[in-house]
C-alpha cells in the first residue's frame, strides 16, 4: 500500500538514509520488484549501472530483458519506449544528460504527448523519461542544460523535478504509475549533496502538488530542483540579518503546476520572486509571474522578481558558478523586492 506521508511520519516501513541518486535507484528497484511490466532502457544503464550509477544493481537483479543497454541513439530509445508503453509495458527511458535529449524531441512532442488526444483516449503512453539536468558539476558542453520550459510548453507531457531524496523516490513511483508520459528531471548538482530518511517500502508523492518548504509572511519565493537549497539558505540569511520572513515554495511538479498553492502563498505575502537556473527569457518564471497577475493582482505590492540564469548558453566550468543563481544573488533579489 502506498503512502503520501512526509519524512518523519510513520509510513509503516523501515527507514534508511539515502542521497538523491540512491533514492532514484531505490524507486526503480521498488517498482520493478512489484511490477513485471516496468523496464529500464538507455545508454549504459545495464552492466555499468548508468553514468551516475542511478541504475546500479538493477541489471544483476532483473536481467538484460528488463534492464536494457541501448545504442547511443536517443530518438531510438524514446521511440522504443513509446512502443513498449503502447504494448502494455511501463518503460523508463534514461537520457544520460538533458542536453542529449534533443534528438528525441520529435518522438516526445509529436508522438508521446499526442497519442491520448490523437486516439480520443483509446491509448495512453505510460512511460517515464529520466534526465539528469542542470549545471554546477563542471561538465563539458551539452551536459548542463536546464530546458524544462521546452517540455512544460507541450500539452500531454507532465514534467517533474524533485529537490530531496524523499521526494525523488515518491515522485518517481507516482510518475511510473501515471497513465501519461512524464519527463522526470533529476538535478545532478544535488545527486550526492545530502542524505535524508527515505522509507524502504512503496509510497507516492502526488504529482502536481507543491511543497511549502519554509513558511513566511513577507515574500513568496517559488523554485524547484537544485535551486531549492540556495533559496532556503538565502531565506535563513535574510531572516537573521534583516528580519525578512521568506516563504519558500518548492513546485516539485512543473507541469501541471499547483496553481492553488502558488496563488494562496502570494495572497498571504503580496510579494514574489521566482528562482530558476534556466535562461530568463520565456522561462517558467514568466509563466508563474503571469499566473499570479491573472489570479491575484489585487494582492500585489511589488513587481515580481525573476532570479535566473542568463540568456546565454550554459558556459564552461570557469564561470559556471557565476551563471547559476547562488544564495547571495538570490538574497539580493529577494531583498530588492521586499524593499520596493
Amino acid at each position: 500500500m502506498s503512502s503520501t506521508a512526509e519524512p518523519g511520519t510513520d509510513t509503516g516501513a523501515p527507514i534508511e538514509k539515502l542521497n538523491l541518486v540512491e533514492a532514484v535507484c531505490d524507486g526503480l528497484y521498488t517498482e520493478m520488484s512489484q511490477h513485471d511490466d516496468v523496464v529500464v532502457l538507455g545508454e549504459d544503464v545495464g552492466k555499468n549501472g548508468g553514468v551516475f550509477r542511478a541504475t546500479a544493481g538493477l541489471y544483476e537483479e532483473f536481467g538484460e530483458e528488463r534492464v536494457i543497454d541501448t545504442p547511443l541513439a536517443e530518438a531510438g530509445i524514446v521511440g522504443s519506449a513509446i512502443g513498449l508503453a503502447l504494448s502494455g509495458m511501463r518503460p523508463v527511458a534514461e537520457m544520460q544528460f538533458m542536453g542529449f535529449i534533443y534528438p528525441a524531441f520529435d518522438q516526445l512532442v509529436s508522438h508521446a504527448a499526442r497519442l491520448r488526444s490523437r486516439s480520443h483516449g483509446q491509448y495512453t503512453v505510460p512511460m517515464v523519461v529520466r534526465a539528469p539536468y542542470g549545471g554546477g558539476i563542471h561538465a563539458p558542453e551539452h551536459h548542463s542544460e536546464s530546458k524544462e520550459a521546452f517540455f512544460v510548453h507541450e500539452p500531454g507531457l507532465k514534467v517533474v523535478c524533485p529537490s530531496t531524496p524523499y521526494d525523488a523516490k515518491g515522485l518517481l513511483i507516482a510518475a511510473l504509475r501515471d497513465p501519461d508520459p512524464v519527463i522526470f528531471l533529476e538535478p545532478k548538482l544535488i545527486y550526492r549533496a545530502f542524505k535524508q530518511e527515505v522509507p524502504t517500502g512503496s509510497y507516492e508523492v502526488p504529482l502536481s502538488e507543491a511543497s511549502v518548504r519554509r513558511e513566511g509572511s513577507d515574500i513568496s519565493v517559488y523554485t524547484w530542483g537544485a535551486m531549492t537549497r540556495p533559496t532556503l539558505i538565502a531565506a535563513d540569511n535574510l531572516a537573521d540579518e534583516y528580519g525578512v520572513d521568506v516563504e519558500v515554495v518548492d513546485l516539485r511538479t512543473l507541469s501541471p503546476l499547483d496553481i492553488e498553492t502558488i496563488v494562496e502563498s502570494f495572497k498571504k505575502t503580496g510579494r514574489a520572486a521566482v528562482v530558476h537556473e534556466a535562461p530568463k527569457t520565456a522561462g517558467l518564471g514568466a509563466e508563474i509571474s503571469s499566473t499570479i497577475q491573472e489570479e491575484a493582482l489585487l494582492h500585489q505590492e511589488a513587481p515580481i522578481k525573476r532570479i535566473t540564469g542568463f540568456d546565454t548558453p550554459m558556459p564552461l566550468h570557469g564561470v559556471e558558478d557565476y551563471y547559476l543563481p547562488q544564495a547571495v544573488r538570490i538574497q539580493d533579489g529577494i531583498l530588492e523586492t521586499v524593499e520596493f
